[in-house]
C-alpha cells in the first residue's frame, strides 16, 4: 500500500491548512452570529461571511476539490483525504471550499451518470457553487436501512415519470441556494431487486413537491441546511430527468456512497483532531487541585488513547482510500463499511473526552465542542448505521474465509 500523496496534493494541503487558519476558524464565530435560527425554515438566510469566504477560496483554487478529472482538481482518494480531513475542524468549513454533502455525492452523480443536458442544467451551476441541492432517499414509515423496503413510486408514464411518496431527513432542503434535488423511488417491483428502482433530477419548485418542516437534531436545526420531510404527490416531470434510465437507481447509490464515506470520515477525524488540539490546551492552561488537568487522574491515557485512536482511523480510511483507488469500490466494500463504522465513533468518543476536560465550557456554544459531538454522532446513522456495516463486513468475511479454506 502506498499511502504517500502526490506534489499537488501536498502543496493543495499547505494551501487549505492556512487558508482554514487565516481565513475560515476566525470567521465561525461570524458565521453563527449571522445564522436566522428556529423552526420557520422559510426565514433562513445563507450567512454572508460564507458567500465572502467562498469567493476567497474559489479564487485562492481551493475550489471542488473532491472532483476528479476535469471538473475538479483531478486529485485521487487518497490525495483528497487529507484535504477533507482538514475541514473536518468546522462543520460549515467544507461548503466554503465547495465540497460539502449532499452536493458531492450529487455532483459525483451528474458527472458519472448525468446526460450532457442534466450537466449543463444542475451540474454546471453546482460546479460554481451558485446552487445547492439535496437528496431524498430515506422514507419515514420503513427501514430505511434496507433500501429495498422503499415506498416511493417513481413510475414511467409514457414519456413521463410521476412520482409519489414520502421522505424525510433530507438534507440541505432547507438550504435558500437548494434548487433540485434527486429522488430515489420504486419503478418496477418485479424486476429483479437490484434493478427496481430510479433516480430523478426533481427542481424544487416542481408542483407537487412540498417541503413539510425540518426536523431539529438534538433540538437544533442545523440552519440554513436543515433536514426536512418532504412529500411528493403526483409530480410529473419529463422521462429525461431519470438519471442514466429507469432502473439505475442501486448502481447509481452504490457508486454515489463509495467516496462520499471516505469523505465523511476524514472529516470525522479532522474533527476529532480539532477536538484533541482543544482537550491539551485545556489541560495545559486548566489549575484544579494545584496541577494542571493534563497532569491529574487518567487525564494522560485519556490524551494518549485519543492519539492512538486517531492514528488507527485515519490509517484504515487511507487504506480504503487506496483500495478504491487501485482495485475499484466493489473490491474495497468492506473496508469502506470498516471505516465507516470506526471513524464517526471514535470521533465521538475523542470530542466526549474533550467535552469532559473542558467542564462546564464543553458544553457551551463558547467552543465548538457539541457541534462537533452532534456531526459525530449523526455520522454512526448516515449512510447507513453502523449495525448494516458490521453486518456487511462479516458477510463479507465469511466470504472470504470460505474462499481461502477451498484454495
Amino acid at each position: 500500500m502506498d499511502f504517500a500523496y502526490s506534489t499537488l496534493a501536498v502543496e493543495l494541503i499547505g494551501r487549505l491548512r492556512d487558508f482554514m487558519h487565516t481565513q475560515v476558524l476566525p470567521a465561525e464565530a461570524d458565521y453563527h452570529a449571522q445564522l436566522i435560527t428556529g423552526a420557520d425554515w422559510h426565514q433562513w438566510r445563507q450567512p454572508p461571511v460564507m458567500e465572502t469566504l467562498k469567493a476567497q477560496a474559489r479564487e485562492a483554487g481551493l475550489w471542488n476539490l473532491f472532483l476528479p478529472g476535469d471538473f475538479g482538481a483531478g486529485l485521487s482518494n487518497v490525495d483528497y483525504a487529507p484535504l477533507a480531513e482538514l475541514t473536518g475542524c468546522a462543520p460549515f468549513a467544507a461548503e466554503v471550499f465547495n465540497c460539502s454533502a449532499p452536493d458531492t455525492g450529487n455532483m459525483e452523480v451528474l458527472v458519472k451518470y448525468g446526460s450532457p443536458a442534466q450537466q449543463e442544467q444542475w451540474l454546471q451551476p453546482l460546479l460554481a457553487g451558485e446552487i445547492r441541492s439535496a437528496f431524498c432517499m430515506t422514507e419515514p414509515d420503513v427501514a430505511s436501512s434496507d433500501a429495498t423496503n422503499m415506498q416511493a413510486t417513481a413510475k414511467v408514464d409514457g414519456d413521463e415519470i410521476v412520482l409519489n411518496g414520502r421522505k424525510w431527513w433530507s438534507s440541505g432542503i432547507g438550504h435558500p441556494h437548494c434548487k433540485v434535488l434527486i429522488f430515489m423511488g420504486l419503478t418496477d417491483p418485479i424486476a429483479d431487486k437490484h434493478r427496481q428502482h430510479s433516480m430523478v433530477l426533481v427542481p424544487l419548485d416542481t408542483p407537487g413537491v412540498t417541503v413539510e418542516r425540518m426536523l431539529p437534531v438534538f433540538g437544533v436545526f442545523d440552519e440554513p441546511h436543515g433536514h426536512g420531510e418532504v412529500t411528493f404527490d403526483n409530480v410529473c416531470l419529463p422521462i429525461t430527468n431519470v438519471i442514466a434510465g429507469p432502473g439505475r437507481g442501486f448502481e447509481i447509490a452504490q457508486g454515489r456512497l463509495g467516496p462520499g464515506r471516505i469523505h465523511h470520515c476524514m472529516r470525522a477525524i479532522g474533527a476529532a483532531e480539532h477536538a484533541l488540539s482543544l482537550m491539551c490546551k485545556r489541560g495545559a492552561n486548566r489549575i484544579a487541585f494545584g496541577k494542571p488537568l493534563a497532569k491529574l487522574g487518567g487525564n494522560p491515557d485519556v490524551v494518549a488513547n485519543a492519539r492512538i485512536a486517531i492514528e488507527q482511523a485515519r490509517l484504515l480510511t487511507l487504506k480504503a482510500a487506496w483500495m478504491m483507488d487501485t482495485v475499484g469500490i466493489k473490491d474495497a466494500m468492506s473496508e469502506i463499511s470498516q471505516i465507516k463504522v470506526v471513524a464517526p465513533s471514535m470521533a465521538q468518543q475523542v470530542i466526549d473526552a474533550a467535552m469532559q476536560m473542558h467542564g462546564g465550557l464543553g458544553l457551551s456554544d463558547d467552543v465548538p465542542l457539541t457541534r462537533l459531538f452532534a456531526y459525530a454522532r449523526v455520522l454512526r446513522l448516515a449512510d447507513g448505521p453502523d449495525e448494516v456495516h458490521r453486518g456487511l463486513i462479516a458477510k463479507l468475511e465469511y466470504q472470504r474465509q470460505l474462499a481461502n479454506r477451498k484454495q
